[in-house]
């Protein structure tokens, strides 16, 4: 790792770390992250630049997703801000894609090719659809999600936004942050946001 790179989280950490993160010097994360790219080769797509840390990231990892208040509310809103929201200011496209993406794992990946189709693969934390038995618990059930919430233009604009970067209501989440990365694309997410709040989408009947 870069001497100055480690120089630099070395910084941050003083800003925003607890004092038991601080424990977690610059030269045991270097030693990590030595480790960690010696391990894993970059394949395909899947190049080293996924193990870097943005602030968000750093910061969580340095208080073990513990963060001060104050820092996790100028954490969320700088999330929020780096939210992009469709050109023509739909945001709820067609729950049967959504099922679609839903059920779909692939893309991302070092087998799949650059550009090409990607899946959230949102089953794999989430309940969904009332017929799906293979489903993870990582994330609470959505089951229902639109029946309980309505669909109103807050509603749809928060359901996005949550699926885009869940950073932005939750600084340490462990939700991808499937727009910001770039996995979805908006017209993608529309259609997610349709399956969780459109009242015709099986997950309220």
């Amino acid at each position: 790792m870069p001497k100055n790179l480690v120089v630099v989280s070395a910084a941050i950490v003083s800003l925003f770390a607890t004092p038991f993160a601080l424990a977690d010097t610059a030269a045991a994360r270097a030693k990590a992250l030595e480790a960690v790219k010696r391990d894993f080769n970059p394949r395909g797509q899947a190049s080293l630049d996924r193990l870097a840390e943005d602030m968000v990231q750093l910061i969580c990892n340095r208080t073990a997703n513990n963060p001060s208040p104050e820092n996790t509310k100028r954490l969320e809103a700088k999330q929020l801000a780096l939210v992009k929201y469709p050109a023509d200011g739909k945001l709820m496209g067609d729950w049967k894609k959504g099922e679609t993406l839903a059920q779909s794992g692939r893309g991302f990946t070092w087998t799949d090719g650059a550009g090409g189709a990607v899946g959230g693969s949102c089953y794999n934390c989430h309940q969904i659809g009332p017929n799906e038995q293979a489903f993870g618990t990582v994330g609470p059930s959505l089951l229902g999600y639109g029946k309980l919430r309505g669909n109103s233009p807050e509603i749809q604009r928060y359901t996005y936004a949550k699926i885009y970067n869940a950073k932005a209501f939750s600084a340490c989440s462990d939700m991808p942050r499937f727009g910001h990365v770039g996995a979805l694309k908006p017209e993608q997410i529309v259609d997610l946001v349709a399956l969780l709040l459109d009242p015709a989408s099986p997950v309220n009947k």
